[in-house]
């Protein structure tokens, strides 16, 4: 079985993600995640997840009919554009 990428032109830059907790250590995070950690990631439902794969807003990969992996920073880089929101560099 062939997995469908569908990109939409979107620039991705890391293929992991560090997370800071609280003690100061830092949690790498998978940059290929699942629609619930997504969701989870994002704090919106799955089902948001899933009208923004229909509308095509966001990138994903199919792996199966009913089986999508995402990866975060793609998402993040297209929620920004499509809703134009720029990234401010504090000094």
């Amino acid at each position: 079985m062939k997995a469908i990428i569908t990109t939409h032109n979107v620039p991705t830059t890391n293929t992991s993600e560090i997370m800071s907790t609280p003690g100061g250590t830092g949690v790498i995070q998978p940059a290929i995640i699942r629609k619930k950690e997504l969701a989870k990631r994002l704090s919106v439902s799955t089902r948001t997840i899933d009208t923004w794969m229909m509308k095509r807003l966001i990138p994903y990969i199919q792996v199966t009919s009913r089986f999508h992996l995402f990866e975060f920073d793609a998402v993040i880089a297209a929620l920004k554009k499509q809703y134009g929101v720029e990234t401010v560099k504090r000094t």
